[in-house]
């Protein structure tokens, strides 16, 4: 047994993703949807951990708080400052975080080198912190923008030889860049759209969001219609969860056509 825990959790698409490869392999297992407050993280994780479960995803908002818990934390979550894989072993609760790896995994799938050249991020939450954290490791320069000035530079002490660059001059400094991340929920279905003219990025810039709803964001369509290298979010999604998979089942499944498929289906 294995699951995620959110609050709230119904609308994550992993239970759909881990049993579809449950079932591919032939694995008697299940991963279910795991509802838990913040005030009942503690006593949910340790209990789950009594019951038997393998481990456990956890997204929002139990990322950073689900630190504590963790008798061990690998170098991604304690880079990333936040973990969204836990291993439950019969020596304690282990605790990682993949959303950087599955972030280079996402761009490698689409024939893109995450260390080929400077990358300029756009926002300073924890999906930017473990993505610049993932790029960092690979040698890349790394520069982060966000609307609040404070947090970027929060982001940056955390991170040694992150830049900062001020919001005002992100669409500036495009002509420089080989790798633009959107972070933010900027462009995402039901919130603002993302400010940010292509028209100065250089001709090889590659362009990638991590939100996938919609799968394809309007940065993502501009950059695709200025024949720009575009590299949607859910990719980054089902690359994520391969770790945790492994760690609990014993097998490392493949991301295909056919999972990206189903979840699309179900989106």
């Amino acid at each position: 047994m294995a699951g995620v825990v959110g609050w709230p959790v119904s609308h994550s698409r992993s239970p759909r993703l881990h049993n579809h490869w449950l079932a591919r392999h032939g694995i008697d297992g299940a991963y279910v949807p795991l509802a838990v407050a913040p005030a009942d993280l503690a006593v949910a994780i340790r209990g789950l951990r009594a019951a038997g479960f393998a481990g456990v995803n956890v997204t929002v908002p139990h990322k950073e708080a689900v630190l504590a818990l963790c008798d061990r934390v690998l170098a991604a979550g304690q880079r990333a400052g936040a973990v969204n894989t836990l291993v439950f072993g019969p020596d304690g609760i282990s605790g990682t975080n993949t959303d950087g790896t599955g972030f280079v995994a996402n761009l490698r799938a689409h024939g893109v080198d995450p260390a080929a050249g400077p990358a300029l991020l756009l926002g300073a939450g924890g999906a930017a912190r473990a993505i610049a954290a993932a790029l960092l490791d690979l040698g890349a320069p790394v520069t982060v923008a966000n609307r609040s000035a404070d947090r970027a530079a929060a982001l940056a002490a955390t991170l040694p030889g992150l830049r900062v660059l001020p919001w005002a001059d992100r669409a500036a400094a495009l002509g420089d860049q080989a790798l633009l991340v959107n972070t933010t929920v900027l462009g995402m279905t039901g919130q603002d759209a993302l400010d940010l003219p292509l028209d100065r990025a250089a001709s090889g810039l590659v362009v990638s969001d991590i939100v996938y709803a919609p799968l394809v964001t309007p940065l993502l369509a501009d950059a695709a219609a200025r024949g720009l290298i575009a590299v949607g979010g859910l990719g980054m999604l089902l690359h994520q969860a391969v770790a945790g998979f492994a760690s609990w089942f014993g097998v490392t499944p493949v991301v295909d056509q056919a999972t990206f498929d189903l979840i699309v289906a179900d989106l």
